[in-house]
């Protein structure tokens, strides 16, 4: 069965984004958020258990949304006020449950990238 994992780094430090907090809404047919689950990562910038297992992985279409704006001011990053990057959503769609689904992220206060991992 497949799963679900994010890995986040704070490339303005160059070390892992521990105690981020992220959100996984399922993004319904008529663009209605569900909240699916609230995680937070840990001392290496991953989710302990994965953001989804086997038992709640589906086919759909998802959204993460990574609160980047309280994590960059905890770790005292200079932010303008408002930030230029607060939340950041990442809207991805799951095809095939028997895979596996890795969504990193790469943050800096100024930018962000992502792919699909491995």
């Amino acid at each position: 069965m497949g799963r679900l994992t994010t890995h986040v780094l704070d490339t303005a430090s160059g070390l892992p984004a521990v105690g981020l907090v992220a959100e996984l809404f399922r993004v319904g047919p008529d663009g209605t958020f569900a909240l699916v689950k609230s995680v937070v990562t840990n001392d290496d910038g991953r989710v302990d258990g994965g953001v989804l297992d086997e038992s709640e992985f589906a086919i759909g279409l998802y959204e993460l949304q990574f609160h980047a704006g309280d994590y960059l001011r905890i770790e005292g990053h200079a932010l303008p006020d408002p930030a230029f990057l607060d939340v950041i959503p990442i809207r991805f769609g799951i095809a095939d449950a028997s895979r596996h689904y890795h969504v990193p992220l790469l943050l800096s206060p100024y930018g962000y990238s992502t792919y699909r991992g491995s």
